[in-house]
């Protein structure tokens, strides 16, 4: 039985098991339905007091069956950017605020209900998405807010605060969102290198390695809204958030036949952003207009050096070489959207519109070796200075139809035109134009079940800084950068179907299938001199297939309050390796399976559970070396919650509760695969050990929760 074969069988077993079992159990909530005729899934407020919620998040993390995509800040472009939220039926007009602290922010009395329907209902950004959930806020005015204050306690008894507020302001309708944090977190890490020849086994070094880490990323972000109907509304909203990253790596090298050394490596990363945004709906011809607007900027100010000693800082060792590398950057982005929705159209729904994005980059990288003097060395990367400009358009349409209330056809129409140019170390120009169609087939058997079928040709986007060279002082590797690099692009091809099961719960499949062109991976490119460098680059053709199943499965008749969610995946992807000519895995995050399963019960003021997870390896196959990562065993985290009055929940967690290790095996080929000179094996092994946190929320105010008046 093949891999996709046999979660098709799971999943019919489930369906059987939930056929035949009752609709609601003793300590459950009774199942929601859709109302006759709709296309979405009502959960109100009072379904998620058993979890004593105190943000928009802790419900979104407790709809049954639903998974949270936060969506991803560093795609350019505004419509590649949505996650599977929006609120009062509109998404967020703000990038570089993650779903996740948007909803963070909004007090869980404020919320009236949520819904959960086809992502076709709320835009072109979310039509190729089987599931949207809708955040419904309250329309009574008042004051609400929510305080957390928090500490960590890592395994060497240092203890980190950390504190964020947040408050929402209404009246009639207008709203004010004001939050802040300081986002601060501290680690510490141990472990060891092992290198070895790769061809006798024969060990050359050992490394002791000791790492500590911190990010402080303090932020403050407010928004407003003033909103009187779907079709008539403005918001705008701001953030600025510090990004500082700094790392501390002590090394005690012990070469074989050499005496022992003590290195260090330092790392220094400012990477701040800022953001504003806002957007406008109007009525216009029986639809609604909406004008959206932003600007982010970010920078990258770090600072990498490796210190190599004459021996032991004991013995009072002095340097006697090394690297240090600077990278400067300023990333900006500036978008502005314009899109008319209209609901029937000749008994079709109807979206057309346009977006327009301008993105530059402007980078200088420095990279110098330390001699035995102290002195500097500059060494040439190739490309290391460049500035990326690209102007980049897309006008679209979708139309959809019910053909019963059963069944629902959607299809749209993206063209894409951009612009691009490079300039600095290398000069590189090209203009790039896209077809993107797309069509979705969703359909309601009965019975519960619920299925969907689409298909859609994507099209990836390039990362400025691939064509930027740059130094990895941790990994003692260089990456070359490739201004030549092109988008990959994709026929997808998914098919979902879902089920309620045991009163509230869902059983959910996802099947993919892609056909990719261009796909980009790792290729050997060559400097004036001839040297070899390991870049970004475009392979060929591959393909990627999966099989995803989400269970979320409410046990109240077992143990009053007990819930368990779980989901695994299983993909296979293969391309012809550029330099072996042998078919293999894609570069990156592409493990052959992974899955996570959690328990949770609620207990009137407590409660309590788990999260387990494990996933299998995955390699990066880049030109000079095999870079594969992999888990010592499952990682788990627990915790225990405590709510005296209804305003506060007292939390302690255990973070990497299993003790897990990671581990990262490199097999390395002097000067690179192609011709290979040397070879060697290095094993790295990391652990942080378990951790514990204490958190403390309490939220003030008193908004009620009412629904707010048909739109």
């Amino acid at each position: 039985m093949t891999k996709l074969h046999a979660s098709a069988a799971l999943l019919a077993l489930i369906s059987s098991t939930a056929a035949n079992a009752q609709s609601t159990t003793p300590g459950d909530q009774p199942a929601p339905a859709p109302a006759q005729g709709t296309r979405t899934t009502s959960y109100d407020a009072a379904f998620f007091a058993q979890y004593a919620p105190r943000t928009a998040l802790d419900i979104a993390r407790r709809v049954p069956g639903f998974n949270l995509d936060l969506g991803n800040t560093d795609t350019r472009g505004f419509a590649g950017a949505a996650g599977n939220v929006v609120i009062n039926g509109a998404r967020p007009s703000s990038k570089a605020e993650t779903l996740e602290t948007t909803l963070a922010r909004i007090p869980a009395r404020s919320v009236v209900r949520v819904e959960i329907g086809p992502g076709d209902l709320y835009g072109a950004e979310y039509s190729g998405k089987s599931q949207v959930l809708n955040v419904i806020l309250s329309a009574e005015g008042g004051f609400d807010g929510n305080v957390t204050v928090a500490a960590r306690r890592i395994y060497t008894g240092h203890v980190t605060p950390t504190g964020s507020a947040s408050a929402m302001i209404k009246r009639g309708a207008s709203t004010i969102n004001l939050s802040g944090g300081t986002d601060h977190s501290f680690n510490w890490e141990e472990g060891s290198d092992t290198l070895t020849n790769l061809v006798t086994g024969a060990q050359l070094e050992h490394r002791r390695k000791f790492n500590s880490y911190r990010e402080f990323n303090p932020y403050v972000s407010g928004s407003w809204a003033l909103e009187h109907a779907q079709d008539r509304a403005v918001r705008l909203n701001a953030r600025w958030a510090a990004g500082r990253f700094d790392l501390e790596q002590r090394n005690r090298v012990t070469p074989v036949g050499d005496p022992q050394r003590d290195d260090s490596l330092f790392q220094d990363y400012d990477n701040p952003v800022f953001e504003i945004g806002g957007d406008v709906t109007r009525p216009l011809a029986g639809g609604a207009i909406k004008l959206v607007g932003l600007a982010t900027r970010r920078k990258r100010n770090n600072f990498d050096t490796y210190i190599q000693r004459s021996g032991l800082l004991d013995d009072g060792a002095v340097v006697v070489g090394g690297f240090e590398q600077t990278q400067k950057a300023k990333r900006g982005e500036t978008i502005g959207r314009l899109s008319w929705t209209r609901q029937d159209l000749a008994g079709f729904s109807f979206e057309t519109g346009g977006e327009a994005v301008l993105n530059t980059l402007d980078s200088a990288v420095d990279f110098f070796l330390l001699d035995d003097q102290g002195e500097r060395v500059r060494i040439d990367l190739p490309v290391d200075h460049a500035t990326v400009k690209e102007k980049r358009a897309e006008a679209f349409v979708n139309v959809g139809r019910s053909l019963s209330p059963a069944l629902r056809v959607d299809a749209g129409l993206t063209y894409e035109f951009s612009k691009l140019s490079v300039r600095g170390d290398t000069t590189a120009d090209r203009t790039l134009k896209f077809l993107k169609p797309k069509a979705t087939i969703d359909w309601k058997p009965g019975g519960g079940w619920h299925t969907q079928f689409s298909v859609g040709r994507t099209v990836a986007q390039l990362d400025f800084f691939d064509f930027i060279s740059v130094a990895e002082l941790s990994s003692d590797r260089v990456n070359a950068g490739n201004a030549n690099l092109l988008p990959q692009r994709a026929w997808e091809f998914r098919f979902t179907v879902d089920r309620p099961i045991l009163g509230e719960g869902l059983v959910k499949l996802d099947l993919g299938h892609d056909r990719i062109s261009l796909l980009q991976d790792r290729i050997l490119i060559f400097d004036e001199a001839g040297q070899g460098f390991d870049a970004p680059g475009n392979i060929g053709t591959g393909k990627r297939s999966f099989a995803r199943l989400n269970v979320d499965a409410p046990l109240g008749s077992l143990w009053s309050g007990l819930r368990v969610k779980a989901n695994a995946t299983i993909q296979r992807t293969r391309v012809e390796d550029p330099i072996s000519g042998e078919m293999r895995n894609f570069s990156g995050y592409y493990p052959d399976w992974e899955w996570n399963a959690e328990a949770r019960r609620d207990s009137g003021a407590f409660s309590y559970g788990f999260v387990i997870a494990n996933r299998d390896r995955f390699t990066f196959f880049r030109t000079n070396e095999f870079d594969t990562n992999y888990n010592g065993g499952p990682y788990g985290t627990a915790f225990i919650e405590y709510r005296p009055n209804p305003r506060t929940a007292i939390t302690l967690d255990v973070d990497n509760a299993l003790n897990t290790s990671g581990h990262r095996l490199r097999r390395l080929f002097i000067p690179n695969r192609a011709d290979t000179d040397l070879s060697f094996r290095e094993l790295r092994e990391r652990n942080r050990h378990p951790d514990f946190g204490l958190t403390i929320k309490r939220s003030f105010g008193g908004a009620s929760a009412v629904a707010p008046p048909a739109q």
